[in-house]
C-alpha cells in the first residue's frame, strides 16, 4: 500500500523517540504512515529483540500506522553495501512514500549517522530506473522517489533546519516512548530495577524529553517542538505557509 510518510529507523523506538509527535500530528490530518526499523536492536542493553518486536508492535498499533516492518540488518555491525541499500529501495517502491524521514545527520550513536546516509542513499538510488528490485512475486519493482528526505534530531541537540509543532501530542508521544517498557523507566514497574542502566534508563529521561520538545519549540513559538535537518535547500512557493 502508499503511504504519505514513510518513517525509518536503525533502532526500534529511533522513530518513537525523535518524530512520533510529528507522525501523529499528520496521521490526525489524514495522512498515511508506515513505519520501517532496520534492525531489531539486538545490541541494546536493556530487554531482548523478542521483547522489541513486541514493544514496536504495540507502539505501532498505538499510533495508528498502516504498517511497521523490520528488515532484520546487523544492529552495530550493519553496512553501507548494495544488499542493503536494495532492500529499503525495495520497500520505498513497494509502499512509494511521498517524504521519508530518517535517523539523524549525526549523533551520539554511531548506528545512527551510518543509517542516516543509507537511507538517504537509499531514496535517491530508488528513483533510478537502471537499479532493478523486485516484489515479492518476482515482478520487476517501478522506480519511485520520495519528495523529500528529512532527518529527525535525536540524542544531540543538533542546530534544525526546521521544526514541527507538536504541542498537542506531547503527552501521546511519551505514551509511545513508554510502549518500549524494557527500555525506560516506568513508574511501579518492578521489571527496571532487574535490567542494567543505559543513558535512556534514568527516572529523569521523559523529564528530559519534554524540556527537550520545549527548547525547540520556543524559538518558533511552540510549546513543544521535534527538530528535524535537511541535506538540501527546501523551497517553499508560499511565506504564509512559514511561521
Amino acid at each position: 500500500m502508499k503511504v504519505d510518510i514513510l518513517a525509518i529507523g536503525v533502532h526500534p523506538d529511533d522513530v518513537e523517540l525523535s518524530c512520533s509527535g510529528t507522525l501523529l500530528r499528520h496521521i490526525e490530518q489524514g495522512k498515511t504512515i508506515g513505519l520501517l526499523d532496520l534492525t531489531r536492536g539486538e545490541l541494546g542493553t536493556r530487554g531482548t529483540a523478542d521483547i522489541r518486536d513486541r514493544e514496536a508492535a504495540e507502539a505501532a498499533r498505538m499510533m495508528g500506522a498502516a504498517f511497521r516492518k523490520n528488515l532484520e540488518m546487523a544492529d552495530g555491525f550493519f553496512t553501507y553495501s548494495q544488499e542493503n541499500i536494495l532492500r529499503i529501495i525495495g520497500l520505498i517502491r513497494e509502499h512509494q512514500p511521498e517524504i521519508v524521514l530518517g535517523n539523524a545527520l549525526d549523533d551520539r550513536h554511531p548506528d545512527h549517522g551510518r543509517a542516516a546516509k543509507l537511507i538517504a542513499d537509499a531514496c535517491f538510488y530508488a528513483g533510478l530506473s537502471k537499479v532493478a528490485t523486485f516484489d515479492g512475486q518476482g515482478k520487476p519493482q517501478d522506480r519511485w522517489r520520495p519528495r523529500a528526505v528529512y532527518h529527525y534530531i535525536q540524542d544531540r541537540n543538533l542546530l534544525p533546519d526546521f521544526v514541527v509543532d507538536i504541542s498537542p501530542f506531547m503527552d501521546r508521544k511519551l505514551e509511545l516512548v513508554q510502549a518500549f517498557r524494557s527500555q525506560f523507566y516506568i513508574p511501579g514497574d518492578t521489571a527496571y530495577e532487574q535490567e542494567l542502566s543505559s543513558p535512556i534508563s534514568g527516572r529523569d529521561f521523559m523529564e528530559f524529553l519534554r524540556a527537550k520538545a520545549r527548547a525547540y519549540g520556543r524559538d518558533a513559538g511552540f510549546e513543544y517542538a521535534e527538530g528535524f535537518n535537511t541535506a538540501r535547500t527546501p523551497g517553499i512557493t508560499d511565506l504564509f505557509n512559514l511561521v
